[in-house]
């Protein structure tokens, strides 16, 4: 696959602006672990191969097993994941691809049962955030693992 453009190159001021509110993100009240999950899990449903690599090999890095990494997708059937971050992943589930209807109140009561009014609205930019990444990268074709050296994901050891 051939990148179509490099949006960061023609558009520096916007990238630069998208980039300190994705920082800014880390530093929320969300578990770095989940936010991991939630980057993983909308990028496999995105279709978004430079984010999911992305992604992968900085959970990774950070600590997260291989296997649970396997299972992201597979996270209703997997007993590898806490209620907290089945949460997570549902309220991951139901932004990347709104229903016609809305957001259905059982999952929000769900998820509100898991996190604070601040957790719930800081997770609900990561989702924002991560779906933004997403089409950038699907929209231009961006290639997978053609960043990791820039942001140091070759200490994963994934390639």
């Amino acid at each position: 696959m051939t990148a179509r453009l490099n949006y960061t190159h023609h558009s520096p001021e916007f990238t630069t602006k998208f980039m300190d509110f994705s920082m800014a993100l880390k530093n929320s009240v969300t578990d770095e672990t989940i936010l991991h999950l939630v980057h993983i899990r909308a990028s496999q449903m995105n279709g978004c191969g430079f984010c999911l690599d992305m992604h992968v090999k900085q959970a990774k890095i950070h600590g997260e097993t291989e296997l649970r990494l396997y299972h992201v997708a597979i996270w209703r059937e997997s007993t590898l994941f806490v209620p907290r971050e089945r949460a997570a992943l549902a309220w991951t589930e139901i932004l990347t691809r709104i229903p016609e209807q809305g957001v259905p109140d059982d999952i929000y009561e769900r998820v509100r049962g898991q996190f604070s009014e601040k957790e719930l609205s800081d997770l609900t930019f990561s989702v924002m955030e991560i779906n933004a990444w997403n089409r950038a990268n699907i929209a231009f074709r961006t290639v997978p693992g053609s960043a990791d050296k820039a942001f140091g994901l070759d200490k994963a050891r994934l390639s």
